[in-house]
């Protein structure tokens, strides 16, 4: 018997215009952790859709041997009767139906009469989560649970259709470094009893800490597969790889020059909108022209809700507290008062609420500022187009055309739309809510970039992220929260991961 459960040999698919896979080769061994890694838009995740039969056979060219045998997919069903199953990055549950009826939705447990036997589905269910360390209840609705524990029973749903290779794409994306390092210890747990691994990530930490081998794919093209317990395996080399050249440094240079106070928040306090229940507990913060400030905070400690509130009090109810902009109090009682005294929000959930996927580049651009293109109720189109082949050209998005439609490009590129549109508002102050989540480290680096010209052009830059490496190598000062407070403040001279760590985790009550 081969050592190989998986060979996929030459594959090329072709999309109307676009080679999107040409000649990809990639083996990969019984029981291993196997990364694929690659900028956005490189070809990961077409090349595991024609591995799980999204792509049908017929619809691209090559062979897929799976347990030493040719095998042919017309659709999912006949890769999960292999015992191939694929979990998305956009998970695939039905938020209303319980834990139970997700895990065994296709597969129900049926009993005599052909009706479900819901006392052995929940039965079955209890056990299937208990394997991935999961303590809920089967009959709780998937709305109820965190984004960490829906990956948790995307894996349980797959460990009841016998699974023998696990597809996981971006599985830590969305999760706080916790839930990673829970997720990341359940696949070691996997693979100890058998079960093989693909995983794509953007997370070259994490491929480095979890993967025994590591496809780079660059251009739809493989570039190499590293034996990752070599010295030769760093992460440098991945980066080499997908990218096609060395970045000197995972963040941009900057010379840092704060000037002016621009925003400052005093006494802020939000009540969820619908529990008894303050989420952000009397801040107060300020950031100055030039000046990146980060946010850093595990899930839960209320950064987002903080944003939101701030910007035209688009989260929360009973939000009090002063608003200040250069000096001069505010009252931002929505969105189109914030963005017209100069405060922009590059929301975490581009796909949700920052873009709108079907339409095109220009007309994602000037949204939020079509007054400025608009005479007597009517908007310059030749204007509108001319603003966003200028944010195309400064934001170096890559679509073939401002008439593009923004859902199919990659994510790096469509967190530059985002970035176009809210700097066609001509803010004061960006807050930047998780820019980088789901984007290559290449993309990334450009993303940097454009915040450090951002800053250099006198704006200033509120970061808010969940990687402490992120806020470590572009901030200038550092607010940590812990259950809705500020915890600290800390330059970034003399902040480390260790001690934002521990402003992070401080107990509500020492926060007073």
């Amino acid at each position: 018997m081969s050592d190989n459960i998986l060979e996929m040999r030459h594959i090329t698919k072709t999309f109307p215009g676009v080679k999107a896979l040409q000649d990809v080769s990639l083996a990969v061994r019984r029981g291993e952790i196997h990364a694929i890694c690659g900028e956005n838009g490189a070809g990961k995740s077409t090349l595991m859709k024609v591995l799980s039969g999204v792509y049908p056979t017929g619809s691209y060219d090559g062979e897929i041997v799976f347990d030493g045998k040719p095998v042919h997919f017309r659709g999912i069903n006949d890769s999960e009767a292999h015992g191939i199953v694929i979990i998305h990055q956009e998970l695939a549950l039905v938020p209303y139906l319980s834990v139970a009826e997700n895990i065994f939705l296709g597969n129900e447990r049926r009993g005599a009469g052909g009706l479900i036997d819901w006392n052995r589905t929940n039965a079955d269910a209890a056990d299937l989560l208990a394997s991935v360390g999961l303590r809920e209840n089967p009959v709780t609705p998937i709305i109820q649970l965190g984004v960490g524990k829906q990956q948790l029973v995307e894996i349980a749903k797959a460990l009841s259709k016998q699974v023998r290779l696990l597809i996981l794409d971006e599985p830590t994306a969305a999760l706080n470094d916790i839930d990673s390092a829970h997720l990341l210890d359940l696949l070691r747990r996997l693979r100890s009893e058998g079960v093989t691994c693909i995983m794509i990530s953007h997370k070259l930490n994490e491929i480095t800490a979890i993967a025994d081998s590591t496809t780079v794919i660059r251009d739809g093209r493989t570039v190499e597969t590293l034996d990752m317990s070599s010295a030769e395996a760093t992460q440098e080399r991945i980066i080499r790889g997908m990218v096609g050249r060395d970045l000197s440094s995972f963040y941009p240079d900057r010379v840092s020059e704060p000037g002016e106070e621009v925003l400052r928040i005093e006494d802020w306090s939000v009540r969820h909108p619908t529990q008894d229940r303050l989420v952000v507990d009397g801040a107060n913060l300020n950031v100055r022209a030039g000046e990146v400030v980060g946010i850093a905070g595990l899930m839960g400690a209320g950064r987002t809700e903080l944003a939101m509130s701030v910007f035209g009090r688009s989260y929360g109810r009973n939000i009090t507290g002063r608003l200040f902009i250069r000096g001069k109090e505010v009252r931002a009682r929505n969105v189109a008062e914030a963005i017209r005294n100069g405060i922009a929000y590059a929301t975490e959930d581009r796909k949700r609420f920052g873009l709108n996927l079907i339409d095109d580049v220009r007309r994602n651009v000037s949204a939020a500022a079509l007054g400025k293109l608009a005479r007597l109720g009517w908007v310059n189109g030749n204007e509108e187009i001319k603003v966003a082949e200028d944010g195309r050209r400064d934001m170096n998005i890559k679509a073939p055309s401002v008439m593009s439609v923004v859902g199919k490009l990659s994510g790096g590129n469509q967190q530059k739309v985002v970035l176009s549109k809210w700097l066609f508002t001509d803010p004061d102050v960006l807050i930047l809510d998780e820019p980088t989540r789901g984007i290559d480290v290449g993309a990334k680096f450009e993303i940097y970039t454009i915040i450090n010209r951002l800053v250099a052009d006198g704006r200033a830059v509120i970061l808010i992220s969940s990687e402490l490496p992120e806020l470590l190598g572009m901030c200038d000062r550092i607010y940590t929260l812990a259950a809705g407070r500020i915890t600290g403040e800390v330059p970034v001279g003399e902040a480390t991961q260790e001690n934002l760590m521990e402003l992070m985790t401080k107990d509500r009550e020492l926060a007073r």
